[in-house]
């Protein structure tokens, strides 16, 4: 079993460690807003999670990515608890890249190995597209 440490820190600010040992803190208080909130932290951590199926896939398939950026774009239910309802991904990707390699990184990591995507669309829908911009001269 994995174990983090969240400790309160004052108003309504933690210091979370995780069980790799790395800080981070937290405010929840979206006016103060003095740090991310738990729930900015999902969305990052999901397009976090599917950036590097990306990179790992398409290295494997042998493609000259240059550069990977995902906007992640998310709604949330507008009554407590407010869970993420919808997500929307847009992969932009630089290199030479062949298309159909790009797609199919993108369904294997948002179908099969992102485990953050597969926990958050047990309550929300998720859809992507990517732009493949061209290499670098």
């Amino acid at each position: 079993m994995q174990t983090a440490n969240v400790k309160w820190i004052g108003d309504e600010r933690f210091v979370a460690t995780g069980p790799s040992g790395h800080a981070v803190t937290i405010d929840s208080d979206r006016k103060s807003n003095t740090a991310m909130g738990p729930m900015e932290m999902l969305l990052m951590a999901l397009g976090a999670c599917t950036a590097t199926d990306i990179v790992i896939i398409l290295g494997k398939k042998r493609q000259k990515l240059e550069s990977l950026n995902v906007i992640c774009s998310g709604e949330r239910a507008p009554d407590p608890p407010q869970v993420w309802t919808k997500f929307e991904l847009v992969y932009q990707l630089r290199g030479e890249l062949d298309d159909a390699a790009v797609k199919h990184a993108i369904e294997l990591s948002e179908g099969k190995y992102c485990s953050v995507s597969a926990m958050l669309k047990k309550t929300a829908t998720l859809k992507w597209r990517y732009e493949i911009l061209a290499a670098d001269e």
